[in-house]
């Protein structure tokens, strides 16, 4: 019997692992891989106490802390299935050779993380970290002066306009949704305050009604294509922020209080609505996506999971 399963590896777990490890509780670490979103990322400068690094080497430098107190980390596992007995959890786990393995444990904490919906459009993997972002407020700052567009039409595509505004020479907001009082004048699910700040900016122009085609260059993002009621057309732009809503990784649980979106939800200790089970991170209804935030979680479920072990009977 395991005391704590920590699922994933990125800030909220290697965090929640580190402190599990200075407790010697019995663990492990599984993930299918290490890094997640942070791994994916392009240029870090908001991590406390390093001014600038790459997702990728930040990530591995979590794992890295992990490894220190000689935790192993077990990549390549999903979870398939946790179903309670009794007072303790079976957590059914399959690697990418369908090998299928149960384990037992007093506690579970995922920390499985977010991805960003993607627009499924040509270009759009290809110029991904080169020119494509998904997270304005990580990589904003690297289209200084420059003409961007960010492509969604709710709070975090508002957002990431209101950001850039500051930042880059010019930016396009591009909205699927038409600009009439049915659809909140493009926004139907956009607080109006940002709305009016928005459009009130003189460097922020809206496109309203349009449906993205296609992102092109070469090396890096030169340009955007889009249709709108007048036709095709081809913005020149240095940078394309993809706001169009995150999916939770949390499908392989059940039983468990999740919010519309399918975020897990957590009170101020990280308790999940079943005894036992605690998540942290972007997987959750956190309300804000940081790794600062993922990691602050990761150790609150991690604490948390603790003082239930220590009860445990």
């Amino acid at each position: 019997m395991l005391d704590l399963i920590i699922v994933g590896a990125s800030a909220a777990g290697c965090s929640a692992a580190v402190y599990a490890a200075r407790r010697k509780l019995n663990f492990k670490i599984i993930t299918d891989n290490v890094g997640g979103e942070v791994a994916l990322s392009g240029e870090v400068n908001n991590w406390p106490g390093i001014t600038s690094i790459q997702g990728f080497d930040l990530a591995q430098k979590f794992a890295e802390h992990v490894r220190f107190y000689g935790v192993n980390i077990e990549e390549g596992w999903k979870i398939t299935n946790i179903e309670n007995k009794k007072n303790f959890q079976l957590i059914t786990i399959k690697n990418d050779k369908n090998n299928e393995t149960i384990l037992e444990t007093k506690a579970v904490l995922i920390a499985t993380g977010i991805y960003p919906r993607r627009l499924d459009i040509p270009g759009e993997k290809e110029f991904d970290r080169k020119g494509v972002t998904y997270c304005t407020v990580c990589d904003g700052p690297l289209f200084k002066n420059k003409i961007t567009a960010t492509i969604g039409s709710g709070n975090s595509a508002l957002e990431s306009v209101l950001m850039m505004s500051k930042i880059a020479q010019k930016v396009y907001l591009i909205s699927k949704f038409p600009n009439d009082k049915k659809n909140n004048f493009g926004f139907p699910k956009g607080e109006k305050i940002l709305v009016d700040k928005i459009k009130s900016l003189p460097n922020v122009e809206i496109i309203y009604n349009a449906e993205t085609l296609a992102i092109t260059g070469q090396d890096k993002v030169t340009a955007l294509k889009y249709r709108d009621e007048k036709g095709e057309n081809n913005l020149i732009v240095g940078g394309v922020m993809v706001h169009i809503g995150m999916t939770p990784n949390s499908q392989f649980i059940k039983n468990i209080k999740k919010d519309k979106a399918g975020q897990i939800i957590v009170n101020e200790k990280c308790q999940t609505s079943r005894k036992g089970i605690f998540a942290a991170g972007d997987v959750t209804n956190v309300a804000y996506k940081q790794i600062g935030i993922a990691a602050g979680q990761g150790i609150i479920a991690a604490l948390a999971a603790i003082e239930h072990i220590n009860k445990w009977k």
